[in-house]
Parts: structure tokens; C-alpha cells; sequence
């Protein structure tokens, strides 16, 4: 009888959203759509409706409330408030009421109802231009199929009896999900969806669970049984991997292992160069649940708070005082350390929760800035929570997508008037905060003397900057691959920022993707660039490579890729650059 030959390996290339090796069993986990039915109901029911659906509420509570009890058990108080999130969505006021009133008018059963309202807001939110606010869609998804279940009367399937050590393949991983997982046989999970900012990914880092999401069509390659591995370093998946590549990665783990341990053993030193320039090291962060770790990493505070998520978790504008709440927490933790906090960066002719018309181009649309200032009362709302919280600390006010001196000068305008407000109420706040403005528009690049006169620092969002310097969608596959960093336009340009503003005597950071990326990161701070500002997890490894490189070399690398003039040339360039200050990895 002849032997079976070896099956054929097969790469797939996704986002790298855990880190971490695996390699197991794939168990494919599909969630079938619901059936949700539809019928009349006479009148005289509808309150016996009703009834019925505040009891399946309360029941949904009780299981969102126990798994929340277990994520605080085992991974501790941060990753489980994203179940406070989940309760949020359940008992949404706006929505809860639109579904009220759909039932009373159509006198259908609630189950069709909710479901028609629920997808409603998730089409809205998976609308949206910005990826965390289009991943927060999960988290409803979750939600609405929890309270679904419980109205049909459905058993769940979870993953919390695995039966053998798995990689879970999904289309999507949900949180509840995620707090489902058999961790003791749970070695890894992939999706065909997903971004990394998701709360599944947050809590499978926070697991250490290596995870790949944006797969695509992994489901569909990819069978239960099949044995796969998982490179949550660099966003790979291998089907059917060879003795040779399990071997390379085994010797690959054990390294990464080790590079870990060298990385977090200088997380306490100073962050600065190794000829003694200080680098200010800050962390990006989308609410206060974020801070244990960032005070964890010794972060020189937050460089980029976005405040999106608090109005997303709220399905539309919160109060005063619940955003005040949320940064004020921010800034305790912070504990002096500056705290920069974006003011409301969404986008579209449209509110949140409603149905609105979407812009023909998103992101050229009625966005940022732009619905800040056509929507004062909503602005002023947030200017005065983060000047509140100002009182409390270290805070700065940094002010998206300006695109020219105009409106940088109308959005002080009306920080001074909310100044005026607060003072007229005696309610406290820093008179002296510091106001800036994220670098993220070609325009904003070119009269950078212009707006320092309204400004007191300066943001470079290098991940718009690249999208609109380059004229390309970088959520449109079919133009991903020209979004490139290395392009001599990019480097160009952001050499401009950070010499006039240097010039000018305004501090300027960067707060994109390439700020957390050593090998970008070398050619910023030969550029000038005083401050990077990157998801907490990734500053061991960062401040490591900073402590490691010499100002004086930087500023001669930048010199040299300048008159390189093709990217992939540029890239090798400054991966040498990194082997030579650090190492091979």
C-alpha cells in the first residue's frame, strides 16, 4: 500500500492582532443566522408583548451580568467592562423606545421588532469610515443575538467545552465568545472579519491567545480537523504546514519568547536614546478601561485619547457628565502624566442612531472637524466635560482633520466661549490648557506656520496623511497595496511638518501606525519627531529599540532615504538600519 503524500500547504494572509505561535486542530465554528419570525398580533396582546419583552431583557441582564462576574474573575476588572459596554447596548433608552414604537404601530411580535431596529443600528455602524467605530458593530451583534435567543426561546452553542486542544476558525468572534473559551484547550483563533481594535481581539491579547483576524475566506479554505498555524506576529496562517516550516517556527516562538523578556526588562528604564535624547513615549487609548495597562507599561501618558467609543457605547451623544466621568478617570490614573484628548472624530451627515444619508466620500466628507463645528451644541458638550476634566490634571485638547487656519481658529472660538460658561458657573478648569491640532491633510502639512499661531502643538496622523496624500481608500482592497508609507511623497512631507514645527518652537509627535513600528520609528526621530504616541502593548518593544539607537545615526539615515526614491528599496533600507542597531530578531 503506498503512502499518503503530505497535503499541500496553504499560506493565507490576514492582520496580526494577538501575538503569538500556534499550531492545533482547526475547529470551525459558524453561528447560523436566527430565524427570527414574523406574525400579527391582535391589540388587545400588545402589553402581554411588552411584558414578554422586558422579561427576556432581564434574562439577557443576568447571563451578560454573570459572564462579566467571570472575564473579573479570570483576567481581571478592565477586559470585563467591556461587558459594561454590552449592558449599555441592551438597555439603550432610543433604541428600546423605537422598538416600543414599532410594535405598537405594525402590531407585529416583538422579536420582528427588534430585530428590524437592531439591524438598523448595525447597518449604521457598519457605514462608518472609522475602524473602530465599525468594529464596535460586534459588540450589538452580540447583544441582539443574545436578547433574540432568549425571545425565541433558542439553546445557545458557546465554546466553552472544547473537546481537544483547537484554533477556533470563525467568520467573527464575539466577546461573549471570547469569555466563553475553554482557555485550558483554547491555543489560538482566527476570523474572517474583525480589525485590531476589536474587543474579542482586546481580550485575546489580554489572554495571550495568539489571534490573525481579516482573513477573508478562511472559513471557507479551511476545514475542522485540518491542522493549521497560526503566526499572530506577522498575520499568517498556514493550512497543512511542512516538518520544516513547524521546525523554523518552533525555533521562531522560542525566540520571540526571549525577545519578550528582553523587551519588558527595560520597561522601567528612561525612555531615551542611547546618546541621552529623551523620546516621549505615549500610549493611544479608546477609554479609561485601557489604563491599567498603559500605567503597566510606564507610558509618559496618553498621546491620543479617542473619544469615539463613548458615544458609540451610548448609541448617540452622551451627557456632560458622562463624559466628564470618563475622563476624568483617564486623567486620575494618569497621574499627572499629559493626557491628549481628541475631541469627537465621526464622520457622515448623519447622527448617531439615525438613519442619515451617507456622504459620496466618507472620508472627504462631513466628518471630524467639519461636524464639530456644523453641530455646536454637541461640540460645546464635550469642550466642556474635557475642560472639567482639566481640573483634575494633566489635559490637552487636540482637534481633528483641520484642513486650514479657518477652522482651527472658529473651534478655539468656541472653546473660549465654553471658557466663559464655566467661569460664569465657577466650575473649575486649567486656564492655561494647551489646544492642538492632528496633521492629517495635505493642506494642514503645507501652512504648518500658519496654523502654529492658533495652535500649541501639533499630532501627525500619518494614517489619513498617507490615505489623502496618495489618494487611496485604505479600507478598499482593491487600492490597499498603494497605501505606502515609504513613498517618497510621505517622507517628504513629513519631514516639512516636523522641521516647521520644530522651527516654530511647537512640539510636534506622531500618533499613527508607524510610530509603533521601530523601523519607521528610527526615520521619525531622525526627522526630529520628540514624541511617538502607540497602543500600549507595543511599547516594550519600542522603547527597547530608542534606548538602543543614537540620534546622531537617525538623522544620518533620513538623509540617506531621501534620495532614495522606491519604496521597497526605503524599507530594506531601514530594516537594515533596525538589524544593525539591534539585531537580528
Amino acid at each position: 500500500m503506498s503512502e499518503q503524500s503530505p497535503k499541500e500547504e496553504i499560506i493565507l494572509e490576514g492582520i496580526a492582532a494577538s501575538p503569538g505561535i500556534a499550531h492545533g486542530t482547526a475547529l470551525l465554528y459558524l453561528q447560523k443566522e436566527l430565524d427570527v419570525p414574523c406574525y400579527d398580533l391582535a391589540p388587545e396582546v400588545i402589553d402581554s408583548e411588552i411584558e414578554r419583552f422586558d422579561q427576556a431583557i432581564l434574562q439577557t441582564r443576568e447571563e451578560i451580568t454573570a459572564v462579566r462576574h467571570k472575564v473579573a474573575a479570570s483576567l481581571g476588572e478592565g477586559e470585563a467592562r467591556i461587558f459594561d459596554a454590552h449592558l449599555m447596548v441592551l438597555e439603550d433608552s432610543a433604541l428600546l423606545d423605537e422598538v416600543n414604537s414599532e410594535l405598537r404601530s405594525t402590531n407585529k411580535n416583538v422579536e420582528s421588532c427588534y430585530h428590524k431596529i437592531a439591524q438598523r443600528y448595525i447597518s449604521f455602524f457598519s457605514s462608518m469610515e472609522d475602524e473602530y467605530l465599525k468594529e464596535r458593530v460586534t459588540d450589538i451583534r452580540d447583544v441582539s443575538r443574545r436578547l433574540l435567543q432568549n425571545l425565541i426561546g433558542m439553546n445557545k452553542s458557546n465554546l466553552g467545552e472544547l473537546t481537544s486542544h483547537s484554533i477556533i476558525v470563525s467568520e467573527d468572534i464575539t466577546p461573549s465568545d471570547t469569555a466563553d473559551m475553554d482557555r485550558s484547550k483554547l491555543l489560538g483563533f482566527i476570523t474572517d472579519a474583525g480589525g485590531q481594535t476589536s474587543h474579542s481581539v482586546i481580550m485575546a491579547r489580554s489572554m495571550r491567545i495568539p489571534a490573525v483576524v481579516g482573513l477573508h475566506n478562511a472559513t471557507q479554505v479551511i476545514q475542522s480537523g485540518d491542522q493549521i498555524l497560526v503566526d499572530g506576529y506577522d498575520g499568517i496562517v498556514v493550512i497543512n504546514p511542512s516538518e520544516e516550516r513547524l521546525f523554523k517556527y518552533g525555533k521562531l516562538a522560542s525566540e520571540r519568547r526571549k525577545l519578550d523578556e528582553i523587551y519588558i526588562s527595560v520597561i522601567s528604564e528612561p525612555s531615551e536614546t542611547k546618546d541621552g535624547s529623551p523620546i516621549g513615549l505615549m500610549s493611544n487609548i479608546e477609554g479609561a478601561h485601557e489604563m491599567e495597562q498603559v500605567v503597566a507599561m510606564r507610558s509618559n501618558g496618553v498621546g491620543l485619547f479617542r473619544t469615539e467609543g463613548i458615544f458609540l457605547r451610548h448609541h448617540g451623544y452622551p451627557s456632560e457628565s458622562v463624559q466628564y466621568d470618563e475622563y476624568a478617570a483617564v486623567v486620575a490614573a494618569a497621574d499627572d502624566e499629559p493626557v491628549i484628548i481628541r475631541t469627537l472624530d465621526i464622520g457622515g451627515d448623519k447622527t448617531l442612531g439615525d438613519g442619515g444619508s451617507e456622504d459620496d466620500n466618507s472620508f472627504m466628507g462631513f466628518r471630524a472637524i467639519r461636524f464639530c463645528l456644523g453641530n455646536e451644541d454637541i461640540f460645546k458638550t464635550q469642550l466642556r466635560a474635557i475642560l472639567r476634566s482639566s481640573a483634575k490634571g494633566n489635559v490637552k485638547i487636540m482637534y481633528p482633520m483641520i484642513s486650514g487656519v479657518a477652522e482651527l481658529r472658529r473651534a478655539n472660538q468656541i472653546l473660549e466661549e465654553v471658557k466663559v460658561d464655566l467661569r460664569a458657573e465657577n466650575l473649575a478648569f486649567d486656564e492655561g490648557i494647551e489646544v492642538g491640532a492632528m496633521v492629517e491633510i495635505p493642506s494642514a502639512a503645507a501652512i504648518i506656520d500658519l496654523l502654529a499661531a492658533e495652535a500649541d502643538f501639533f499630532s501627525i496622523g500619518t494614517n489619513d496623511l498617507i490615505q489623502y496624500l496618495m489618494a487611496v481608500d485604505r479600507l478598499n482592497d482593491r487600492v490597499a497595496h498603494l497605501y505606502e508609507p515609504a513613498h517618497p511623497a510621505v517622507l517628504r512631507t513629513l519631514k516639512i511638518i516636523i522641521d516647521e514645527a520644530n522651527r516654530l518652537g511647537k512640539p510636534v509627535s506622531v500618533c499613527g501606525e508607524i510610530a509603533g513600528d521601530p523601523i519607521y520609528a528610527s526615520l521619525l526621530l531622525g526627522m526630529g519627531a520628540t514624541s511617538l504616541s502607540l497602543t500600549s502593548s507595543m511599547l516594550p518593544e519600542l522603547k527597547y529599540f530608542i534606548r538602543n539607537v543614537k540620534i546622531k545615526d537617525a538623522r544620518a539615515l533620513v538623509e540617506e532615504v531621501l534620495l532614495i526614491n522606491d519604496p521597497v528599496a526605503v524599507v530594506r533600507r531601514l530594516e537594515a538600519f533596525r538589524v544593525e542597531t539591534i539585531g537580528k530578531r
